[in-house]
C-alpha cells in the first residue's frame, strides 16, 4: 500500500510502524483494504520467507508486514528507523476489539480457525471484556485441506456475515497461505494472527510485560510448550542471526 515504509528483513518488507499508527491506518482504510490481507510476521516466518520464494512472494503481497517479532522492530531500528515498534498479534486483536467503541461504528469481526473449544472461550471472553466488539461469526475448519466445494461454502458464509476483519488462526505458514489464495474473494480485512486465539481464549498465557520489554516473550511461551517449540525456536533464531550476518557481509561489499 503506498505511503507505507518498510525495511527489508532478509528479502521480506517488513512495515516500519507502531501500535497506535497501524490500528488508525487499517480503521481509516478499511474499504480500501478490504480484500487484502495483513501479515503479522516473526523471525520464524522471515526465516521461511527467506529460505522460500513462493512463501516470500505470499509476504511481500500483503498490504502490510507487521513486526511481531521483538528482532524485526529492533532490526529496523538498527537500520535507520528510530520508530520502529512492534506490532504483536494478539495485542493487534484487543486494540481492534476496542476500536470503534463509543461514537465510532463498531467493528464487525469474523474469526477463522482453532478448535470449536477456543472459540467457544474466545466468544465468551470477548462478550465479558469487549461488549462493544461485534462477533460477525466464528468457524473452527477441518484440520484437514478443504475440498474446492467446502472452500467456496466457507467463504459464501464469511462473506454472508459481512465482517472488516476476518481474523485468521490457522498458524504459519497456513493462514498467510490461506489468506493469499482467497485476496480478492473475501470482502474484508484478513489479519493472520496465529496463536492469538489461544491467547485470547486463556490457552496459553502472555509474557510478563518485563519479560516482553525484553525481547524474550519468545522464551516464555518455550517453557510453556518446550516439546513442540523447541527446533522453531531455536533452530530457527540461530538461522536468523546466520543469515542477518551474511545479510550485513553482503551489503558492507556492495
Amino acid at each position: 500500500m503506498s505511503g507505507l515504509q518498510y525495511c527489508e528483513i532478509l528479502k521480506t518488507r517488513i512495515n516500519v510502524t507502531n501500535m497506535d499508527d497501524t490500528v488508525r491506518y487499517i480503521r481509516a482504510e478499511l474499504d480500501r483494504l478490504r480484500g487484502s490481507y495483513i501479515c503479522v510476521s516473526n523471525v520464524h516466518t522471515t526465516v521461511m520467507s527467506y529460505e522460500n520464494e513462493q512463501y516470500r512472494n505470499i509476504q511481500n503481497n500483503a498490504a502490510m508486514a507487521l513486526p511481531d517479532g521483538a528482532p524485526l522492530s529492533i532490526c529496523s531500528r538498527k537500520r535507520g528507523f528510530s520508530q520502529a515498534q512492534r506490532v504483536t498479534g494478539p495485542d493487534l486483536m484487543l486494540e481492534l476489539l476496542k476500536a470503534g467503541s463509543g461514537a465510532d461504528m463498531p467493528l464487525r469481526h469474523f474469526f477463522y480457525g482453532s478448535a470449536q473449544q477456543t472459540l467457544d472461550a474466545m466468544r465468551q471472553r470477548i462478550e465479558n471484556d469487549y461488549p462493544d466488539a461485534v462477533i460477525a461469526g466464528m468457524y473452527s475448519p477441518p484440520f484437514r485441506e478443504l475440498s474446492e466445494d467446502e472452500d467456496e461454502k466457507i467463504t459464501e458464509l464469511i462473506n454472508r456475515a459481512e465482517p472488516d476483519i476476518l481474523w485468521v488462526g490457522l498458524g504459519a505458514p497456513r493462514q498467510e497461505e490461506f489468506m493469499y489464495r482467497h485476496k480478492g474473494r473475501i470482502n474484508a480485512v484478513m489479519i493472520g494472527v496465529g496463536a492469538g486465539f489461544d491467547y485470547l481464549a486463556g490457552n496459553i498465557k502472555r509474557a510478563p510485560k518485563l519479560m516482553q520489554r525484553l525481547s524474550l516473550e519468545w522464551l516464555y511461551r518455550f517453557i510453556q510448550d518446550p516439546v513442540r517449540l523447541w527446533q522453531r525456536y531455536v533452530t530457527t533464531n540461530i538461522k536468523f542471526i546466520i543469515y542477518i550476518n551474511q545479510e550485513k557481509k553482503l551489503n558492507r561489499g556492495k
